[in-house]
């Protein structure tokens, strides 16, 4: 971190119109804004989940690639998948950003969202999800995986498990049933 509390380096946007699907992450992790690509980790489930996923076979053939990483996250821009973090302030752990900072996230992500209007936002687990929930919805019914009722503009909300390897309840099996379902999504 350099500067103040404001200024940081941090992964950027991958946001243009147009788009399908918007992935939202928490934040992102000290060693993604190293490396300057999202879900870098390797023991980060999300590229191996998605790359066996239906949602990402036209990208992985638009690329001609098996396999999907890190460093095709810009080239996902053109085929219609985005990047951002629900706050941009990177940290080693999710759990040392507070309840102040994930609210103004989810305002900030709320105005882009609103901006660029992909056709899903799909939030990578609950904890990335519930702030924008409270300012939605924060009288509904309690946030869960898969397609939520509230919509921000014309965008859809949906929330798939974590892909960290921290988040064991879900199996990279599961996490690829996910892409799947998001992928039914949105040919619905």
């Amino acid at each position: 971190m350099r500067g103040n509390a404001e200024e940081f380096s941090t992964l950027p946007d991958l946001l243009r119109e147009g788009l399908a699907v918007v992935f939202v992450g928490i934040n992102p992790s000290l060693y993604s804004v190293e490396r300057g690509h999202y879900f870098a980790r390797p023991t980060n489930r999300f590229w191996p989940a998605f790359s066996r996923s239906a949602l990402s076979l036209a990208a992985r053939h638009a690329l001609g690639l098996d396999n999907l990483a890190p460093q095709h996250d810009r080239a996902l821009l053109a085929l219609g998948f985005g990047f951002t973090d629900l706050a941009k302030r990177p940290s080693a752990r999710a759990q040392q950003l507070g309840p102040q900072e994930l609210a103004a996230g989810a305002a900030q992500l709320a105005e882009k969202l609103e901006e660029f209007q992909p056709r899903i936002a799909c939030f990578h687990g609950l904890t990335a999800y519930r702030p924008m929930h409270r300012r939605l919805d924060p009288e509904g019914p309690a946030p869960r995986l898969g397609a939520q009722s509230p919509r921000l503009c014309a965008t859809r909300l949906f929330v798939v498990p974590n892909p960290s390897p921290a988040n064991a309840h879900f199996t990279p099996a599961d996490q690829t049933r996910w892409y799947d379902e998001l992928a039914q999504a949105i040919a619905g």
